[in-house]
């Protein structure tokens, strides 16, 4: 199915359509042709009846406002992807439910207006599992579209490694942006708790929820994260290569055989490119750590759901429906307890990353490859203790299996870090590719 897994590297479009008269128009256009032609075997994006116009017209109207190429905002004329539990004005929010869009309406995300302000594109909502908890959409891995692309981010991913789209927005509570990311092998940057931006989103659990971006390569997403925050300082490249952690020990012994094994492959491959690999024993209370985010996330779920649930409850799928009466058994004290824990816990991981000179921590991305079939988003355990503590992240592709299916490392740098992590990963990126 390589017919279906076509790169549209971020920043190459950038340059062409910033310095292109009429090219916004035609990259509109070819958006929409890649759409009609692949999505009805991917599904990666909400049916959407006159997408066309509404993007073209979207399109001209951006040729219009920055006629100088002099002027011309950094992401001018990009096609973006936007997770369907994102408010974009002018479209409906079904957040991968059968709940009346009526119920879910809301002022414009905050990405998405700067998006807009960027010079974006919206090309469409793209698919989500339900209220981005478990229960999974229709979207299919574009490397093999028996397999799963992960969740709860899969139609933004998925529309990325198809070329439908070079940028794609998603989000992360536990593993929603880096699992689909290595599934279906593209990046996945999702940042730290301080930069979330999650203003006019359907949350999943505020405390822990993130804005995720999927791109092609690790520079593309450096570069939209430059577009879209204000307060983004983009770090020196040509600095000294970061020093990497291995968390040895029972975290890392819950991925499978065939991802751990290829993990090894990578990891004897970065220290032949030079860099510095040292394993550091860590996590072994793992199980702990997955409890606590497991109160934090399900209690905060509850809360969200609280008023939908009584007057919808019937419309929810399974996994949904057992998220909100889990977080309605937890109680307050138990809850409170938990959110200091999730603090005690990350200034252990400073405190570790401190005296082992580690700057940034690569693990497998997830347990193992795409799990068969669509009934399932994949285990997110990889992604536990850095989305518990609000670690910056990001997916790194790292090949693939001997049947084709993506794998991916993960990069984890420090709370705050996060132009960091974009510049330390592309050595990363460069040795792995």
């Amino acid at each position: 199915m390589d017919d279906l897994v076509r790169s549209r590297p971020l920043l190459e479009e950038t340059r062409a359509l910033r310095a292109g008269g009429e090219a916004v128009l035609a990259s509109a256009a070819r958006t929409c042709d890649r759409i009609d032609a692949v999505d009805p075997l991917i599904e990666a994006f909400v049916p959407e009846p006159g997408r066309r116009e509404r993007v073209t017209a979207r399109a001209r109207e951006v040729a219009d406002r920055w006629p100088d190429p002099a002027e011309r905002p950094a992401l001018y004329g990009v096609t973006v992807g936007v997770k369907d539990v994102a408010h974009v004005d002018g479209l409906p929010t079904h957040g991968g439910s059968a709940l009346p869009a009526t119920e879910l309406t809301g002022r414009q995300a905050e990405v998405v207006s700067r998006l807009l302000a960027a010079g974006a594109v919206v090309a469409g909502k793209t698919v989500t599992a339900e209220f981005a908890i478990a229960a999974p959409g229709p979207t299919r891995n574009p490397h093999h579209p028996e397999y799963a692309p992960g969740g709860s981010s899969s139609g933004s991913a998925a529309a990325v490694a198809a070329g439908m789209v070079p940028l794609a927005i998603g989000t992360q509570t536990v593993g929603s942006t880096i699992r689909p990311a290595a599934y279906c092998g593209v990046v996945g940057y999702r940042p730290g708790h301080d930069r979330a931006m999650t203003d006019g989103m359907i949350a999943n659990a505020p405390t822990l929820d993130t804005v995720g971006f999927f791109a092609a390569r690790v520079a593309d997403v450096a570069y939209a994260a430059g577009a879209l925050y204000d307060d983004w300082r983009p770090t020196d490249g040509d600095g000294p290569a970061p020093v990497l952690g291995v968390p040895a020990g029972a975290y890392l012994r819950r991925a499978e055989p065939v991802a751990l094994n290829a993990f090894g492959a990578r990891v004897k491959a970065l220290r032949e490119a030079g860099l510095t690999v040292r394993e550091v024993p860590l996590l072994d209370d793992f199980d702990e750590i997955r409890a606590q985010l497991f109160t934090v996330n399900r209690y905060e779920t509850a809360q969200v759901h609280a008023e939908w649930f009584e007057r919808h409850g019937g419309l929810y799928r399974e996994q949904s429906a057992r998220a909100v009466r889990e977080g309605r058994a937890i109680e307050p004290e138990r809850y409170e307890a938990a959110l200091r824990w999730r603090t005690a816990f990350r200034e252990r991981l400073e405190s570790v990353m401190a005296d082992e000179g580690v700057e940034m921590w690569i693990t497998p991305s997830a347990t193992g490859p795409a799990p068969h079939g669509l009934d399932r988003t994949g285990d997110p355990a990889m992604c536990v203790p850095w989305s518990l503590a609000g670690m910056p992240a990001v997916n790194v592709p790292a090949g693939r299996t001997a049947d084709g299916l993506p794998l991916g490392v993960q990069c984890v740098a420090g709370v705050g870090s996060d132009e960091h992590l974009l510049t330390w990963a592309r050595p990363v990126e460069s040795a792995l590719r």
